[in-house]
């Protein structure tokens, strides 16, 4: 933030895909940092030239300089020098390393890089250690960086193995706070999805607490990610799910998604609430949407939980929210009017909320463990208990709009602590 660029901390970006180039565009746009260190891992193109062209331009989100400065700004990279690897963009120095592939070799010390965010999807593992021929992670931090940042959740391949001390997940507007520059080395920004869905559920547990949400669902309308296919092609040996080997283009795409394990490192309270999330991929560019189902054990006293309840609860986070990160709507959109939409981790649809309320009857004879005296001592074994079902929609922009903008504040606030 004020004065961080002056300090002249570099920042190093390792991948440039999807979120690679979208992160270097925002801290192009945002400019707090002097230089910006991008690690390629081999060639692209033909010159440095071909690189500043896929850096310029984008399918999504359209022109970089449109981006910075609207329809009447012009090309803003210039001074690109290809035997240094280097150009600049908007002003702000940015160099191309285009050799090393494994983070322990890129060298980020040679460069006066501190903090990298590794965006590749590659090294999830914090258990890793950094040697490791494969790569990993803690490979930066063997490399000269003192922090990483991963843009995605992290996953230990080692079922028994906790999370290292030196190593923490956070969604920004949630647990933010539970980054001890002290500690951690290692942060995970969780995923898109687990982003928009902390938003979303964070509000009801305030409200509500854990023990009224008798259980939860969600499936996510996702937009396609790089890692499908644009036509359908033969299966790579030993992989089980045919269905990623399919066209994104022409089919709806059932996959799964790690939201509901990321939640509950980021919500601790989910690990007290049934929670099932599952994913559907439709070939749309970027704009997702959250399908968030609950069911709430009525209290009658509290009176009754209805649309408007829901909405009032969302409304007031909201209203509350110091980042403007959850945001709530009376409008009726589609996909594409949330893209580009800043510092949105959530959307909620209010138009579109909907509760249902009905008694839920319980044998409390077939409820294991009971009591037989006491089961003989009541009238009726059978209880009705009053519980309401919300469907709640959180719309979210899976790249720029939402994503990547809340990894640039969580990448800002840790360089602000180096």
């Amino acid at each position: 933030m004020a004065g961080l660029s002056d300090s002249g901390l570099k920042l190093g970006i390792n991948g440039l895909g999807r979120i690679g180039k979208l992160t270097l565009w925002h801290h192009v746009a945002r400019k707090a940092f002097g230089e910006v260190v991008v690690n390629l891992g081999r060639a692209a193109g033909k010159s440095l030239a071909d690189v500043a062209h896929y850096v310029e331009r984008d399918s999504t989100y359209g022109w970089l300089h449109g981006y910075l400065y609207g329809h009447q700004a012009r090309p803003v990279i210039t001074e690109v020098d290809e035997k240094k690897g280097t150009l600049r963009i908007d002003g702000l120095p940015v160099r191309f390393l285009r050799e090393k592939r494994n983070p322990a070799d890129i060298g980020w010390g040679a460069y006066g890089v501190r903090l990298v965010v590794d965006t590749t999807g590659q090294f999830l593992d914090p258990t890793i250690g950094p040697e490791d021929p494969k790569g990993s992670a803690r490979g930066h931090l063997l490399a000269g960086a003192e922090k990483v940042v991963v843009s995605a959740p992290f996953k230990i391949k080692d079922k028994t193995a906790a999370v290292p001390a030196d190593a923490v997940t956070t969604v920004m507007g949630i647990n933010g706070n539970d980054y001890d520059p002290r500690q951690h080395r290692i942060v995970s920004c969780a995923s898109c999805t687990t982003t928009c869905l902390a938003h979303m559920m964070r509000p009801l547990i305030d409200t509500f607490g854990a023990k009224r949400i008798l259980s939860a669902t969600m499936a996510t309308v996702h937009a396609a990610t790089s890692s499908q296919e644009v036509l359908d092609r033969l299966p790579e040996a030993g992989k089980g799910d045919l269905r990623k080997s399919r066209s994104i283009m022409n089919n709806i795409i059932l996959t799964s998604t790690g939201a509901a394990n990321a939640l509950r490192l980021v919500i601790p309270e989910m690990k007290d609430i049934p929670f099932i999330a599952e994913s559907v991929r439709i070939p749309t560019s970027t704009g997702s949407l959250i399908i968030l189902v609950i069911n709430l054990q009525e209290e009658t006293a509290a009176g009754r939980i209805d649309r408007a309840t829901i909405n009032a609860i969302y409304r007031q986070a909201a209203a509350d929210s110091l980042n403007g990160y959850l945001m709530y709507s009376e409008q009726q959109n589609v996909s594409t009017d949330i893209i580009g939409m800043p510092r949105a981790a959530a959307i909620i649809e209010s138009a579109e909320t909907h509760t249902r309320t009905a008694e839920a009857c319980i044998d409390l004879a077939k409820v294991p463990g009971m009591d037989p005296a006491l089961l003989a001592s009541l009238k009726s074994v059978v209880v009705r208990i009053p519980v309401t079902q919300a469907v709640i929609y959180g719309w979210y922009d899976n790249e720029k709009g939402s994503y990547v903008r809340m990894l640039g504040d969580r990448t800002v606030s840790i360089a602000e602590a180096l």
